[in-house]
């Protein structure tokens, strides 16, 4: 029996996505789970696999249509099986992508009115200047300034117009400049004997170059579809989940000393991060505190009974949220290849849907960056997001006297619908029982 592919929901606030590409053709064959299509979102270009075995029959849309989420987009069917009745009962999209609305930008542009040729525009310049001498308003403003007379400046730009590199070359001519200063010289009026005694008898010097380069010009830049979508969703969470932060630093002499430990025993493809740590240590925290491994629903809390942790990755244009499913249950090196594998592919935008689908609580870490510490928006629906700061060496204090240890600092962003501060310290409280003593994370 003949199988319609619908436009998959990626993400809880996705209503439609692009189809970028057909990875498999009509006629072809195709496996379950093989890859069907490339699917654009708002937030990366997502490989789509295929539900069923067979064939695909037809492709109900075009490549570059823009698809609502659950309209049909392929038949897959048996071979030599006839799909006219399931293809009609489908209703065959749109091919062609409607053309974008403009953007804010674009729309601004065209109604302003187009910029007058070059030669009307030069036009006025030359009337404020005597004897018909043309100049740019840069060169000008700067001859003001150094008192240059633009009738000793030979014009370079077109139609002899003297611009700002001929103003440049005039003041780094050292005889040109006391040829244009000795008439003003000579025209000084009389002054009182003592200034005339003080009065240098050499010609002035010349001004210092002045910067040849030009400041560059404004760059108006679209917003692309990614940080739209980020700015659309921080926004929301930022005006209707109440947020508290609360930050706790952690003694990470002994997760730093065991990750070296550990790294040395394994290959380049399995070491395993400072985030990894944090990763597992945040998921067995969790189990004791569901309140934070939860979603607010209409009127309600959901306490989700896995515990799947959301890595930001930053990758070109945005961010994107990475997804290690019951976190809590794989062993340390399973977590660092999986984040690893999941980070490169959403750099290179090819996540796949069940890479950023069905997080149940986020971690931020900007620790690669030499951050102190920093505070996260909570990423809807769920109730918090950990921001992590940077392991560094820090002076602290050990049995009353000063030594060098491991320090890094953590803050908790809750929204407190669902939670409080208290429950948010006994959290951060229980992740340092794991961070601080980081061998039980191996176990």
């Amino acid at each position: 029996m003949a199988e319609i592919v619908t436009m998959p929901k990626l993400g809880f606030d996705m209503a439609e996505g692009t189809l970028v590409k057909w990875v498999v053709q009509e006629g072809e064959k195709i496996e379950k789970g093989a890859v069907l299509a490339e699917i654009e979102t708002d937030k990366a270009t997502v490989e789509v696999e295929s539900n069923y075995e067979g064939v695909v029959a037809r492709h109900l849309v075009e490549a570059g249509a823009v698809v609502p989420v659950n309209m049909p987009i392929a038949v897959i069917a048996a071979p030599g099986e006839d799909v006219e009745k399931a293809a009609q009962s489908a209703g065959k999209a749109e091919g062609a992508p409607p053309k974008p609305e403009a953007t804010p930008v674009e729309k601004a542009e065209a109604a302003s009115p187009a910029p007058a040729p070059a030669a009307q525009a030069e036009a006025p310049e030359g009337s404020h200047l005597p004897e018909g001498l043309r100049a740019s308003p840069i060169a000008r403003r700067m001859a003001t300034e150094a008192r240059i007379n633009l009738g000793q400046v030979a014009g370079s730009g077109p139609g002899g117009r003297i611009v700002k590199r001929d103003i440049v070359e005039y003041l780094q001519s050292p005889a040109r400049y006391q040829e244009a200063a000795a008439p003003a010289l000579k025209a000084e009026p009389a002054r009182p004997s003592i200034e005339k005694a003080t009065k240098p008898t050499a010609p002035l010097a010349p001004l210092a170059p002045l910067p040849t380069a030009e400041t560059p010009a404004d760059e108006i830049l679209p917003l692309n579809r990614l940080r739209a979508a980020i700015g659309r969703r921080m926004t929301e969470a930022k005006q209707q989940a109440p947020h508290f932060y609360v930050t706790h630093e952690y003694d990470v002499d002994s997760l730093v000393a065991l990750r070296q430990q550990v790294n040395s025993m394994l290959s380049d493809e399995e070491k395993v991060s400072v985030n990894d740590f944090i990763v597992k240590g945040v998921a067995l925290a969790l189990r004791q505190f569901p309140n934070l491994n939860a979603s607010l629903g209409e009127n309600q809390v959901i306490r989700h009974g896995a515990v799947n942790i959301g890595v930001a990755v930053a990758v070109e244009g945005g961010l994107l949220t990475v997804v290690c499913r019951d976190a809590d249950r794989k062993p340390l090196r399973q977590i660092a290849v999986e984040v690893r594998t999941m980070a490169s592919r959403a750099r290179e935008g090819k996540v796949r849907p069940e890479d950023i689908e069905g997080s149940t609580f986020s971690i931020s870490n900007l620790g690669m960056y030499d951050v102190e510490n920093f505070s996260a928006i909570i990423n809807p629906p769920e109730a918090a997001i950990l921001a992590v700061g940077t392991a560094r060496q820090v002076p602290v204090v050990k049995e009353g006297g000063l030594a060098v240890g491991w320090r890094m600092k953590a803050t908790l962003s809750v929204d407190h619908r669902v939670s409080d501060g208290a429950e948010a310290a006994r959290f951060l409280q229980a992740l340092a029982l794991y961070l601080e003593g980081p061998l039980s994370l191996l176990l």
